[in-house]
């Protein structure tokens, strides 16, 4: 379960039941990361390719590492990114412009590692 604060569930039905909050990253000024009860702050913790491979199914995974890109304010190109995380207040196409912090760069690839190694669709 996606959580602002400790405690909650760790069972992985439950976390992708309750991955879809409101974008409001778009319309704030400042980043604001997800945090999960099992992998952590994507800000603040480095996610475990161990726990990602155990867990999370392809989809959970894929909003996972979008949801980063999406919180600085990345546009979207394919049309499943953008009917899942929309465009609003979005300022640009290049990942690498986006200021992600060394930690946000490693998360997001490690859950792309994942997803490479579950076979998930791209």
């Amino acid at each position: 379960m996606l959580r602002e604060g400790c405690g909650g569930s760790d069972h992985y039905e439950a976390l992708t039941a309750r991955l879809r909050l409101p974008m409001l990253a778009a319309m704030a000024p400042q980043a604001r990361a997800d945090c999960y009860d099992v992998f952590g702050c994507t800000d603040r913790n480095a996610f475990r390719l161990a726990d990602l491979l155990d867990g999370p199914n392809c989809q959970f995974l894929y909003e996972m590492r979008n949801r980063i890109y999406a919180q600085h304010g990345y546009c979207f190109k394919t049309p499943r990114a953008i009917a899942l995380l929309g465009n609003k207040g979005c300022q640009t196409g290049d990942v690498n412009a986006l200021g992600l912090s060394r930690l946000e760069r490693a998360n997001a690839a490690t859950i792309q590692r994942a997803e490479e190694m579950k076979g998930c669709p791209r």
